[in-house]
């Protein structure tokens, strides 16, 4: 038993290690080759973002790590949950876990632009007006926490198994880094890998000032939710974007101390221009393919 638990230790180390030369390496290569220009200095928006990140760690290690492990390890051996019910059959139940925790999270993601209350929390991750790799894990803690009766839910539904769980989350860690990153890959390469996974050009769009584009590309591990579910939006060029909610701009908006407080304060009409909705740009500044990457 106390080796079994050192080898968990050892093992969650060097995922931890490996997450940690993801993240550095995808900052790296997009100083290199930027996709969209930079609006703000990049240093106080790091310094606030990966402020915000150590806190979502902190929090997740309190409240949501301990239950996902805990039901992971009770519906263990059992038939508890929908994927033991379905087969006994280990790479049935891995590739089966690993879709259900992904598609079930495409719903979460989608719930927290829908449901208004979720949406006060969860625009503190939109209004960062630069999109970058520190932006992936920039979450308020409220968030974070709530999020924990969202995944005590998902796990004990899906009955997923450890070894499931262990390679979906390195897997939807790792694609949060990556989609959230600023980095310019070769058109041809993304719009292959697009087919099967989010990409920076397919999660840029989901963070543009355009309600109606903003409420598009809700996947985080694979593409094809969106596809699936008519919420794919892939035909705006990168260059055309602004990143950010209209109505929260200013530069006071992304204070440290404002983000922490701007859930509980009245908020503003997130997509009114003058009085009107900005909820999509002209047809003219829009590709003419739609399931496909632009610029």
């Amino acid at each position: 038993m106390i080796n079994a638990q050192t080898s968990l230790i050892h093992l969650d180390l060097a995922v931890g290690i490996l997450l940690a030369v993801i993240y550095v390496s995808l900052l790296l290569l997009e100083q290199k080759w930027p996709l969209r220009k930079r609006t703000r200095p990049m240093l106080m928006r790091a310094v606030i973002n990966l402020t915000m990140t150590a806190m979502v760690y902190v929090i997740a290690s309190i409240m949501i790590s301990p239950v996902a492990h805990y039901l992971v390890g009770t519906t263990q051996g059992t038939r508890f949950g929908f994927v033991p019910l379905i087969s006994s059959n280990t790479l049935l139940q891995f590739a089966l876990g690993f879709l259900l925790l992904d598609v079930t999270f495409y719903y979460w993601h989608r719930l927290n632009h829908v449901i208004p209350l979720l949406w006060r929390f969860h625009n503190v991750h939109h209004i960062d007006p630069d999109l970058d790799v520190t932006t992936s894990m920039r979450f308020h803690i409220v968030e974070i926490a709530y999020s924990s009766i969202f995944r005590l839910v998902q796990l004990a539904l899906i009955g997923t198994n450890p070894i499931t769980f262990f390679c979906y989350t390195f897997f939807f860690q790792a694609n949060t880094f990556f989609q959230h990153s600023n980095i310019k890959l070769p058109i041809g390469f993304e719009r292959v890998i697009n087919k099967i996974i989010v990409t920076p050009r397919m999660h840029g769009i989901h963070h543009s000032n355009y309600r109606g584009e903003t409420n598009r590309n809700y996947g985080v591990v694979f593409s094809f939710w969106d596809r699936l579910h008519k919420t794919m939006k892939l035909n705006v060029p990168q260059h055309s974007i602004t990143i950010g909610v209209f109505a929260y701009l200013r530069h006071s908006d992304n204070q440290f101390i404002n983000l922490l407080l701007m859930p509980f304060k009245k908020q503003r009409q997130y997509w009114l221009v003058d009085g009107e909705d900005h909820k999509d740009r002209s047809i003219a500044s829009v590709g003419t393919k739609r399931h496909q990457l632009s610029e």
